[in-house]
């Protein structure tokens, strides 16, 4: 399961900064009366942050690891956010939304672009009329130029962790190896774990593409978390896309 050890230094890893500025996205794109679900939403840190800011928010993610983590966390700060396990594509179950989010490039981990179509057809059956689907994808510039050669090193007193991420066998993918070793007392050695994550992203006009497909009419595409146009070394897209 994607995480399945990650989830445990995840917080600690990543930029807390990032989920201020997924915040900031969301408040100028979305009216604190709306109805929201939050797709993959992790350890739940930005959700978090919107329900404290007033959002009717819930948050769903596939990791079970994640969500336990997530329960823990509200639970330290007397938070009380709805969280369900479930798949983006497959919503069958759930109702309908004013708005849908989907962050830190977590489209990027589906199979292929119909699998991403998929998911655009689930949000778009499940919002309301005039409803918004905000998500972001690393671009194409991302996976060829920055990620291959990538590498990341944490360690502290009972724990180290490596990322190094490579080329993928698949236009615009990237693999990432995460290894992991955590100190055992018990036998005055690390034990070790590793995982193996696939990232592809594609062409802008793919998504547009598929976004047409799906039904959404008013589709805009940002960098800078919405503050910026983009550009040819963009490094993630930000979607504001409208059902009309």
């Amino acid at each position: 399961m994607i995480y399945q050890k990650f989830a445990e230094l995840y917080d600690e890893l990543f930029d807390p900064t990032m989920y201020d500025k997924w915040l900031d996205f969301v408040k100028s794109n979305v009216n604190k009366s709306n109805d929201i679900l939050d797709i993959a939403c992790g350890t739940g840190r930005l959700i978090s942050l919107m329900e404290s800011e007033g959002y009717k928010i819930s948050g769903m993610d596939i990791s079970s690891d994640m969500l336990t983590m997530a329960e823990n966390n509200f639970s330290n700060h007397n938070k009380n956010i709805q969280l369900i396990q479930g798949d983006m594509l497959n919503l069958s179950s759930f109702p309908n939304y004013d708005t849908i989010t989907c962050f830190d490039d977590s489209l990027c981990y589906l199979d292929d672009i119909l699998a991403v179509e998929k998911a655009f057809i689930n949000v778009f059956n499940h919002l309301n009329e005039n409803g918004k689907y905000l998500f972001d994808v690393i671009t194409p510039y991302q996976t060829d130029v920055v990620y291959p050669g990538y590498m990341y090193n944490y360690h502290d007193d009972d724990r180290a962790f490596m990322w190094t991420s490579y080329v993928g066998d698949k236009p615009h993918s990237v693999e990432h190896d995460l290894s992991f070793f955590n100190y055992n007392y018990s036998i005055d050695a690390y034990d070790a774990f590793s995982e193996l994550h696939h990232e592809r992203t594609y062409d802008l006009n793919e998504y547009l593409k598929k976004l047409k497909n799906a039904g959404f009419e008013n589709v805009n595409v940002y960098s800078d978390f919405g503050k910026e146009k983009i550009s040819k070394d963009t490094t993630r897209w930000f979607f504001v896309c409208e059902k009309g």
